[in-house]
């Protein structure tokens, strides 16, 4: 009796919590799907009419959903190896015993604090101006001509200033393993001969596999709704070049005010960033198990 009382008790005090996730999450997305199925724009309200599917087939067969979808998965795969190589170096530095290094790991770590839209107006106005940036400056020092980012090379652009912030999430994790690595296992292979490559390779990157795996699902996860960059430096622009499938979707809602398609595109989106999970979910629990 006891016990069944205690059930009751339990479900009772979860009861709120529960229905303040369904208000939360559930009634969203089901006006998101309810309004995926009508032909609703706001330039012309009141004439809303039922279509069904119509939103979805426009979408998907949309030559900007492809171009999006392309510059999405090339943005995700090149931040995700800049950060991924350039954290194990970062991170191995960063594990030797120098002066100073407290400081130096503070500044390294600094950037994931900036607020994206902060960093990206630096980066657009301080270092990559084709005029008055940094980068134009050096680049001049050289006798060479600047070169102007976000006309030339605009999705380039964007893979550096995400990759910047996403650097010293991926370094901390990276670091916070190396440091539980056993010095015993590197100490042995050193006396029996390894170099710091054969050391490196056989030993400290197989104990980095598993938070490697770690680092991949996260950033991953935050790196498909990339926008604030975007939206501050090239506006999706020049033409689709650096329009992902965020963008595609705030242009279709808020610049072309296209409800519907826009509310399909976004259950796209969703159903897309679920199937990526779901895979690297599975191969984290692979790595974890083993």
């Amino acid at each position: 009796m006891a016990t069944r009382q205690t059930q009751i008790l339990a479900r009772t005090l979860l009861t709120p919590a529960v229905g303040l996730l369904f208000v939360w999450m559930i009634v969203p997305l089901a006006l998101t799907i309810y309004f995926a199925t009508l032909h609703y724009n706001l330039l012309d309200a009141g004439s809303e009419q039922f279509v069904g599917f119509e939103n979805f087939r426009y979408f998907l067969t949309d030559p900007a959903f492809l171009a999006s979808l392309e510059n999405t998965l090339v943005l995700v795969g090149s931040v995700l190896l800049l950060t991924v190589v350039l954290g194990i170096l970062l991170a191995l530095l960063l594990d030797q015993p120098v002066i100073g290094r407290s400081i130096v790991r503070l500044m390294v770590i600094a950037p994931f604090f900036v607020m994206p839209t902060v960093s990206a107006l630096v980066w657009k106005n301080l270092l990559m101006h084709p005029v008055s940036g940094l980068l134009a400056w050096i680049t001049r020092s050289f006798g060479l001509t600047p070169i102007d980012w976000f006309n030339d090379v605009p999705m380039l652009a964007i893979i550096l200033i995400v990759s910047w912030q996403w650097l010293p999430f991926a370094t901390l994790i990276l670091l916070t393993a190396l440091q539980s690595l056993d010095e015993e296992q590197k100490e042995a292979a050193e006396m029996d001969g390894a170099g710091a490559l054969s050391t490196f390779t056989y030993i400290t990157l197989p104990h980095l596999a598993r938070p490697i795996t770690v680092v991949i699902l996260i950033e991953t996860i935050f790196l498909l709704t990339v926008f604030a960059e975007i939206f501050v430096t090239t506006g999706g622009g020049p033409g689709l070049q650096t329009t992902n499938i965020a963008f595609l979707i705030y242009s279709q809602a808020l610049i072309q005010y296209d409800v519907g398609s826009a509310s399909a595109g976004g259950l796209v989106a969703v159903v897309l960033a679920n199937i990526v999970a779901f895979f690297l979910v599975r191969i984290v629990g692979r790595n974890l198990e083993a």
